[in-house]
């Protein structure tokens, strides 16, 4: 059968998979280059940037209401020069055009749709617009007449607002510091008592009942339960570790863990962890395996390995490349319906499971009803020991039937049409899922996840080579690299070269690691604050150069960035790198200390900072067994390296005696304790340090 497609537009030479949807519709869009933008200026029309992603719902619900209908198309291509845009192909783009928007609607999300001059300033915009106007939302079509009319008849009024808001955007990227102020450094930051600010702040925020932090919709907030991790390592406040396990345990239970296929949604839309945005994220995956390996690591929790296990194994399912490399993410809809892949019919699991479908549906909540429009999202209330407690039943015993009950779902599931995969390759995305697989194979020990961690390294290594040295690009998607790399990206690349290191004992990543924070330092630093530009130097193809500090639903590059500095000053005793870091946390830290849950990783960076973190250094022929005790041993901040042959390179391993049984070195700037010979003499030396 042949289907005739009667519209082709420029994104058919696209290689985004969220691109080449939008490739036949009737708009006449481009995507963001020079012909766009020079056509823009050339016939002196608005831009329209429309920026979304492959799995965003509403993103594909605004196309089939407006993209796809000719007569919307018509108005479009008529009075404006369109832009489609990937926002994870562009987040240098989005970030700037979601700042604007936000700044004149007080909200954000995507789609993003934003109007621009000839010249790519901002001048109005907002996210989705319904075909016709409802609840006092203008439809599409009268904001594009309105706009065009404005442009037309109104170009003063278009003007001031542009520059306003270009103004705005501006003065917000600097909003912390003063032109010419000078950096300075407080030791007076680094005291205990702003960690107990910093706790107490989050605190009141958390969901004392449903776990997270704020109202719905919810996110998992990994870097805000990371912190909450460590403060209770540190100061042994109960209330800290309890929180945390209640929020990845709400979550777990919840609806937005995928109980039959394993993996996590975006977040979720109730306070209960119930309902999830169906798409699923690998950055999301990646940082909710880092958290739950250390809290295993703690806890020693059972449902914390099995969860690590079980999202891994979605992750090598469904979001890895032949190549080595890990997806972007699931769409939340197939079929044209958010969800439809991931709930059931009751009627369903009683076909599927017969005599044990009563016993599973206690479980997991299914009722003839449905939690969610008439169906069931599997999630449990108790975990296993409660509920076989409560029914009589031997925990075994429960744990395989449901086990079983869930394999025969999966089956059923695995002949459904499945969410369409976005199949681009994301550096910073995949070296947070190296940073999940070094931590999961520290706190579990199965040496494939090293394995996998190796092998996508290599291949980001080699794919994503730029043409000039030390440059890498930012996403790879059949066979092709494109757009120089970003700060996140070459951020989370050196802290998963630092992790790998860390498991593999292999010193070319530590070198690696040098060479490219070098490079960061050379191109993106910002002289007058510290931080560090989210674009390279020689980018021109933004209005603005952001510098992004707030760690949001992945950590900011720039927090990430001076985590990395601290690390790699230590290792190779670049003193100035840790002056950098230094500076910034002094600079951010009433932000820090006020609202921690949007500077969550500079919180946990003021606890390194503030504890002293430990050198630690493993020598000898046989380290086999002292090294998988060492990892599993659950240690917030730590500068580690072991060998098995003595080398002179590195400061911490200089004259460092290798025999053939292991010795455990404790240091502090390099002055090292004597060595000791099991975990548990470690252990007491970290408390004598204060450690502990």
């Amino acid at each position: 059968m042949i289907f005739m497609v009667e519209f082709t537009n420029r994104l058919i030479n696209e290689t985004s998979p969220y691109l080449l949807q939008h490739a036949h519709n009737p708009v006449n869009w481009y995507p963001w280059d020079e012909e766009a933008l020079k056509k823009a200026k050339q016939e002196n029309k608005p831009i329209l940037i429309s920026i979304g992603y492959a799995a965003c719902h509403w993103c594909h619900v605004m196309e089939k209401e407006s993209f796809e209908d000719k007569e919307t198309a018509d108005l479009m291509n008529s009075d404006f020069i369109n832009i489609k845009v990937d926002r994870e192909e562009r987040p240098d783009l989005d970030h700037i055009y979601m700042d604007a928007v936000q700044a004149i609607t007080g909200s954000g999300g995507w789609p993003l749709n934003v109007f621009l001059t000839p010249d790519a300033r901002p001048f109005y915009g907002g996210t989705y617009f319904p075909p016709v106007s409802f609840q006092n939302k203008p439809s599409w079509k009268d904001v594009l007449i309105s706009i065009s009319g404005m442009f037309k008849n109104s170009a003063e009024q278009i003007e001031a607002q542009a520059k306003n808001l270009t103004g705005y955007l501006i003065e917000s990227n600097s909003f912390f510091i003063k032109s010419g102020h000078k950096l300075y450094h407080s030791d007076s930051l680094f005291d205990k008592r702003n960690l107990d600010y910093i706790y107490d702040n989050i605190m009141k925020l958390a969901d004392k009942q449903d776990g997270g932090f704020g109202r719905a919709p919810k996110f998992p907030q990994t870097s805000t339960i990371q912190f909450l991790l460590y403060h209770y390592y540190y100061t042994q406040h109960s209330e800290a570790l309890d929180q945390a396990c209640l929020s990845l345990d709400k979550m777990i239970n919840g609806g937005i863990y995928d109980h039959v296929s394993g993996g996590f949604a975006r977040y979720s839309t109730d306070n209960e962890w119930l309902v999830p945005h169906f798409e699923k994220m690998l950055y999301d995956n990646a940082l909710l395996i880092t958290v739950l390996s250390e809290s295993y690591q703690l806890t020693k929790k059972n449902q914390y390995k099995k969860t690590i296990e079980h999202t891994i194994d979605f992750i090598k399912l469904s979001l890895t490349s032949h190549e080595g490399g890990f997806y972007t993410s699931l769409d939340a809809d197939s079929e044209g319906e958010e969800g439809k892949y991931y709930v059931w019919d009751k009627k369903e699991i009683n076909q599927i499971l017969g005599e044990d479908s009563e016993l599973f549906s206690k479980y997991y909540n299914v009722t003839e009803k449905g939690n969610w429009e008439s169906k069931n999202i599997l999630h449990c209330n108790l975990s296993v020991l409660e509920f076989a407690g409560q029914n009589n039943i031997e925990e075994q015993y429960l744990v395989q039937k449901l086990e079983k009950c869930r394999q025969k779902l999966f089956q059923v599931r695995s002949k459904r049409i499945s969410p369409r995969l976005d199949n681009k390759i994301i550096l910073g995305w995949n070296a947070l899922m190296i940073i999940a697989l070094c931590k999961a194979y520290a706190a579990l020990g199965i040496d494939e996840y090293k394995r996998l961690a190796v092998a996508n390294m290599n291949f980001l290594l080699k794919r994503f080579k730029g043409e000039q040295e030390h440059l890498f690009m930012h996403c790879y998607t059949n066979g092709m690299a494109k757009y120089p790399a970003f700060l996140d990206d070459y951020s989370f690349l050196i802290s998963s070269l630092i992790q790998l290191q860390e498991i593999t004992a292999e010193s070319s990543y530590l070198l690696k690691a040098r060479e490219i924070a070098l490079y960061v330092i050379n191109n993106f630093s910002s002289l007058e604050t510290g931080l560090f530009f989210y674009t390279h130097k020689d980018q021109n193809d933004v209005i603005i150069r952001k510098k992004e500090i707030y760690d949001g639903a992945t950590p900011s590059g720039n927090s990430i960035m001076a985590f990395n500095l601290i690390f790699l000053s230590k290792i190779f005793n670049i003193p100035e790198w840790n002056e950098i870091a230094v500076n910034i946390c002094c600079n951010l830290n009433k932000s820090i200390i006020s609202y921690p849950t949007s500077f969550a990783v500079w919180a946990t960076l003021l606890q390194c900072l503030t504890y002293n973190f430990p050198e630690i250094v493993i020598t000898g022929k046989q380290t086999e067994g002292i090294l998988k005790d060492f990892f599993e041993t659950f240690i917030p901040f730590k500068v580690f390296q072991s060998t098995t042959c003595e080398n002179e390179q590195f400061p911490l391993l200089v004259k460092k005696v290798v025999s053939e049984n292991a010795k455990i070195y404790i240091c502090k700037n390099y002055s090292c304790q004597e060595p000791v010979m099991e975990i548990s003499k470690m252990k007491e030396k970290l408390k004598e340090l204060g450690e502990n």
